[in-house]
């Protein structure tokens, strides 16, 4: 894979799926999670991708949204962990 910008935040994006993927593991086996510097990463790859131009940034349309969602199901088994 070229080295492009576009690349490098596919390949940020990857590696974030992994550590998530990772969390998510760990909260199932009822451990305690550290999550900090996470919000500092997916900031990181937020400013990459809007410095791209425009269809640049489109084509990460589908790795992003499938971030989020990854993010967000997280989000909601910690939440569904503190009740």
């Amino acid at each position: 894979m070229d080295r492009t910008p576009q690349n490098a935040v596919l390949a940020a994006v990857d590696e974030l799926h992994g550590v998530l993927s990772l969390a998510e593991a760990l909260l199932l086996t009822g451990r305690e999670l550290d999550l900090i510097g996470l919000e500092a990463e997916v900031s990181a790859i937020c400013a990459a991708a809007a410095g791209l131009p425009p269809e640049e940034g489109r084509g990460l349309r589908a790795a992003l949204s499938a971030l989020l969602r990854q993010v967000e199901g997280l989000q909601a088994s910690l939440s569904g962990n503190r009740a």
